[in-house]
């Protein structure tokens, strides 16, 4: 018969209770999985008096993992925040086989059935095969003697694992005595509680990583969507935090103070990652625009076929001339083949001019526009078998009877897109935006576009461009952030601010902008100026990109006391051993960048 064991006097009882409460308040706080199975454990045992115990958790495989174990007498600590390993391997519940089911081992029934199972003495008992613990005892000289073992059931009454401990002790005496009827109840009601804490520390950490991982695919998506910006939302992150630890690790000059909690690290993590996210809304051809006339085809093609028709009007002009006799043949030929060399040197420099460049002098400009006084003949109809919005754009101005005499280039009514009401997120106050908004959405007059000064984009792109940023800030405010993450827009929106106030679209100054977003503008602007997937540049070097960047400085478009950690902490090297190309990493003398210190 089975030791009956003491009754716990009242106010035990009371203390027992009382401690279970502050269990639960505990284990609900804790936060690190390790320190919050050590918990339970730990506390179960106290509770019990028990000598030992193990925690197992439930795995993929459905399977009991053995996750911490403990035997106070034997200085056995396995598992948790230990670092040691255990490696004793999963306990079954299922034959891998057959299926049948493995109510053998007292822990995996318990997993089974749902249902505690308390048994006085391990040697005496007949339902459940000891074979591996007395094998146990006789290696270690141990008596496993009496066992608690307590199924742990989440919300919805699964079993996410199971409680086990060993060999209760007698308070007096030390020992080892039947786990009581009276402690059972309190073991079974820290296992439902420890239960709960586990299930909603698993959920957490679940809905974490798929934060996590969505927000990474939304980065990869927006590298992906084009080549120009291929890597930049995976590249910015690292480089972010390889300032920001270098920012928590000064102990001396503007950044001592400067430190962040794990929150604090997760929300600029999750701000480095969406920095771009805006880029969603960016059309392609605008991002991708390498050519003045190109949309979503280059539309130099189009001009070329317009030349081929200017050319073969001339030439029929040319032949009838000839027959009619009106002039010499051979002033006739001198003539036309003039005419034919000047329409060659003239769409050779209107497609110089698509090209675009650092500076389109006034004089090219002039030409631009002389060339597209050229005129040619249209016959059909430009209005049929295009879609219902070009439609409705040709449809502002009345189609003239043909054939119509046209210029070769042109800007017309059609080439123009209105702003709609409501369209530019800018106009709202609540976000704070300072912007010079275009009139137009776009403007793809042929003249218009030929004669850009630089580049290949026009007021209206680079405002779209720019944009992004807007729609960053404005897609991040309306999601509903939890309270440690409040800071997420405003990290992620602030990378295009430039600390004299210049910068894009609050037009913030150094004062009002956050450390954590100081950063993001340094990390960046490197990594463009570093970037070696830029179909449209030639990578820079290490050298010329921190030279760049001290000009920056000077000019107060970055923080000065972050660029000067920048260099010093060796973050840029850093970085730039990391994701540059071997030919871009030359050597660069700091030296001539830094502030002396007083």
């Amino acid at each position: 018969m089975a030791e009956k064991a003491k009754k716990t006097p009242k106010n035990t009882e009371t203390s027992s209770f009382e401690r279970l409460i502050e269990i639960g308040i505990a284990l609900s706080a804790e936060r690190d999985t390790n320190r919050l199975m050590e918990t339970i454990l730990l506390e179960a045992k106290s509770l019990s008096n028990a000598d030992g115990g193990t925690l197992y958790l439930s795995d993929e495989g459905g399977n009991l993992k053995f996750e911490i174990m403990r035997t106070d007498s034997l200085k056995i600590a396995m598992g948790g925040t230990t670092g040691v390993e255990i490696t004793f391997p999963p306990v079954r519940l299922r034959d891998p086989e057959t299926g049948e089911e493995n109510r053998a081992n007292v822990a995996s029934s318990t997993a089974l059935t749902g249902k505690s199972i308390n048994i006085p003495d391990a040697y005496t008992s007949q339902d459940y095969d000891f074979t591996g613990t007395k094998k146990f005892d006789e290696g270690t000289g141990y008596h496993s003697q009496s066992f608690l073992t307590v199924p742990m059931k989440n919300s919805q009454n699964e079993v996410i694992g199971v409680l086990q401990l060993l060999n209760a002790q007698d308070q007096d005496t030390g020992d080892v005595i039947p786990f009581g009827d009276d402690i059972q109840p309190l073991i079974e009601a820290l296992a439902s509680q420890a239960a709960v804490a586990m299930d909603n520390k698993q959920l957490l950490d679940a809905q974490k990583a798929l934060l996590d991982s969505f927000i990474e695919l939304i980065g990869s998506a927006i590298d992906s969507k084009s080549p120009y910006t291929g890597g930049h939302c995976q590249r910015v992150p690292e480089l972010t935090k390889m300032l920001a630890e270098a920012a928590c690790g000064e102990t001396n000059g503007p950044f001592a103070d400067f430190a962040l909690t794990e929150d604090e690290w997760y929300e600029l993590h999750i701000a480095a990652w969406l920095h771009d996210c805006g880029k969603v809304t960016t059309p392609e051809y605008v991002v991708d625009k390498a050519t003045k006339l190109e949309t979503i085809y280059d539309r130099i093609h189009e001009i070329r076929t317009r030349f081929e028709v200017v050319k073969r009007e001339a030439e029929i002009e040319y032949l009838k001339a000839v027959i009619d006799g009106k002039e010499d043949a051979d002033t006739l030929r001198a003539n036309f083949d003039a005419r034919i060399e000047q329409l060659d040197d003239d769409f050779a420099f209107i497609a110089e001019s698509n090209i675009g460049g650092e500076f389109m002098a006034p004089e090219r400009i002039e030409r631009v526009k002389e060339i597209a006084n050229i005129t040619w003949t249209r016959t059909l109809d430009n209005r049929i078998g295009v879609a219902h919005e070009e439609k409705i754009r040709w449809d502002r101005t009345p189609a003239p009877d043909l054939p119509v005499e046209e210029k070769l280039l042109s800007d017309r009514d059609d080439h123009i897109f209105y702003r709609e009401e409501g369209q530019v997120a800018a106009e709202n106050d609540s976000y704070g935006f300072k912007l010079d908004v275009p009139e137009l959405k776009f403007n793809l007059g042929e003249v218009y576009n030929l004669c850009i000064a630089r580049g290949t984009l026009t007021a209206e792109e680079r405002f779209k461009i720019n944009d992004h940023i807007v729609q960053t800030i404005v897609m991040l405010e309306q999601l509903p952030f939890p309270e440690h993450l409040k800071r997420v827009p405003e990290y992620a929106g602030g990378h295009h601010e430039k600390m004299d106030g210049t910068g894009y679209p609050k037009k913030l100054n150094k004062d009002d902008m956050s450390v954590p977003a100081k950063i993001m503008a340094i990390a960046d602007i490197f990594e463009a100026l570093t970037a070696a997937d830029r179909p449209y540049k030639l990578p820079k070097k290490l050298s010329d990109s921190v030279k760049i960047m001290s000009f920056m400085k000077k000019d107060a478009h970055i923080d000065a006391d972050l660029f000067q950690l920048f260099l010093t902490s060796g973050v840029y090297k850093e970085y730039a051993e990391k994701f540059l190309r071997p030919e871009q990493l030359d050597d660069v003398d700091i030296s001539q960048y830094l502030e002396a210190k007083d």
